[in-house]
């Protein structure tokens, strides 16, 4: 199964789903801000809070510069609550249990683990503009040094 991946100047998918706190939360409810919305495979492992941390981390240097950041994996809201609540963070963690988010970034396929093919989550991260417009797509990134790539790329100092 191959997906097909989203480049930069495409428009971002719209996405509506609920948050740790089942609340929804749109996509288009927020044009007109800049968005950083990655995709994780779940909640509470090593890599996943490594990668939510780093977030936490830079978000007030993040949301400095106008960006909200999202993350969205295929836990409920409830699990996403408990990691939420468990590591401090302090942005919102989407819930897409049917992968419809995760199909339309094409963000659901086959990558490398441990040496094997498997069907799963590919970590990703797309930087939004203001207009819906996809700046950066970045595909199978590591957890580890992710942040301060993205960082660099939206031009803030790491």
């Amino acid at each position: 199964m191959t997906t097909t991946q989203l480049e930069p100047g495409s428009p971002a998918p719209d996405f509506t789903l609920l948050d740790q706190d089942e609340r929804e939360v749109s996509l288009h409810d927020l044009r007109g801000r800049r968005v950083i919305v990655y995709f994780y495979p779940e909640a509470m492992t090593p890599g996943c809070t490594t990668e939510a941390c780093d977030f936490r981390d830079s978000l007030s240097s993040l949301q400095g510069a106008g960006y909200t950041v999202l993350g969205i994996s295929r836990d409920l809201p409830e699990k996403l609550r408990t990691f939420r609540e468990n590591d401090g963070l302090t942005f919102d963690l989407l819930s897409d249990p049917d992968r419809a988010a995760h199909e339309a970034y094409g963000v659901w396929g086959e990558k490398q683990n441990y040496g094997r093919t498997v069907l799963g989550v590919i970590r990703s991260t797309f930087v939004i503009d203001e207009d819906g417009v996809i700046e950066h797509a970045l595909y199978n990134v590591k957890a580890t040094g992710h942040v301060e790539r993205i960082r660099r790329l939206v031009g803030l100092p790491v």
